[in-house]
């Protein structure tokens, strides 16, 4: 029985080390930050949405992230209300929401003048 435990417990890990890992896409989102908080009842995370938008006038389209980084968190809340780009990595498939509310976890912003 005591090997069975084992068992679980490397096989946990081994699916929390490719969960972490492997990404399933990357990529940039270009927009303006509607709306960023630290968000959570036990797990603390940076919560935002990007309004991402075409042509001026048009609903625009929300998209949500979450940021892990705190430096990177930090850049974010200066720069609300500019326009940014933010480069994500999506990560499918994690075990439970303690690690954010989405599965696209924003690790670079570049702000635009």
């Amino acid at each position: 029985m005591k090997w069975v435990a084992v068992l679980v417990v490397f096989l946990l890990a081994g699916y929390l080390t490719i969960a972490f890992n492997w990404t399933y896409s990357d990529g940039n989102r270009a927009g303006y930050i509607q709306k960023f908080s630290r968000k959570g009842w036990v797990c603390k995370t940076h919560e935002g949405e990007l309004a991402m938008t075409t042509v001026p006038g048009l609903a625009p389209v929300l998209w949500g992230f979450t940021v892990s980084d705190e430096q990177v968190a930090s850049d974010l809340s200066r720069a609300m209300g500019k326009r940014v780009i933010l480069h994500y990595k999506e990560y499918r498939y994690l075990p439970t929401t303690c690690f954010g509310d989405t599965d696209y976890f924003v690790d670079r912003v570049e702000i635009q003048d």
